[in-house]
């Protein structure tokens, strides 16, 4: 048997992870749509008052149906650019699939994803704050809330869209560095 070059097993491994990424992506576009809807059409309300920052008793008159859908169309615009910046990156995992790593698209997907994950959670921030307000809406005056929260999650989502905003950069720099010594020689 012959050992397998370490650089083409190397390669054979960043194709079938990003082939999987992909694939992973796609599959979350999918599903978080599917999930949010679910979520909305089925959970308690303790459920979706902590869902927007509120106290357990803080919704205390019924739901209307109306609440339930216009506070699940809120969420989904606050997902709408995840959903956005997930198929930036299973544009760039296909690039890499097919061995486009240190490009200028593939740089662009990075940019773009780690954006639309800021975008993302800066609505998800303001989505909760206006879902809380719908949430109460059927309180008597005095009762209504507006909930503003900011969480691990968003503030995790931040920092991990500047992660990759800063490795997008590296891997342009490094592009810029590598065209410059090509043309010396």
């Amino acid at each position: 048997m012959t050992p397998l070059n370490p650089t083409l097993h190397a390669s054979r491994r960043l194709t079938t992870i990003s082939r999987w990424m992909a694939a992973s992506c796609a599959l979350l576009m999918l599903i978080l749509p599917l999930g949010l809807a679910w979520y909305w059409a089925s959970s308690g309300v303790d459920t979706l008052a902590a869902h927007a920052n509120l106290p357990s008793l803080a919704v205390r008159a019924p739901l209307q149906p109306w609440q339930r859908w216009a506070a699940a169309l809120v969420t989904a615009v606050a997902l709408a650019p995840m959903l956005a910046g997930l198929w930036q990156a299973r544009s760039c995992f296909a690039l890499f699939s097919r061995g486009q790593v240190f490009t200028r698209q593939a740089v662009r997907h990075l940019v773009r994803f780690a954006a639309w994950a800021l975008a993302a959670a800066l609505a998800d921030i303001l989505a909760g704050a206006v879902v809380s307000v719908l949430l109460t809406w059927g309180n008597p005056p005095g009762q209504r809330h507006l909930a503003l929260g900011i969480g691990s999650q968003q503030l995790f989502t931040v920092f991990f869209a500047g992660v990759v905003w800063l490795m997008a950069a590296v891997i342009e720099d490094g592009q810029a560095v590598a065209e410059e010594n090509a043309s010396f020689v």
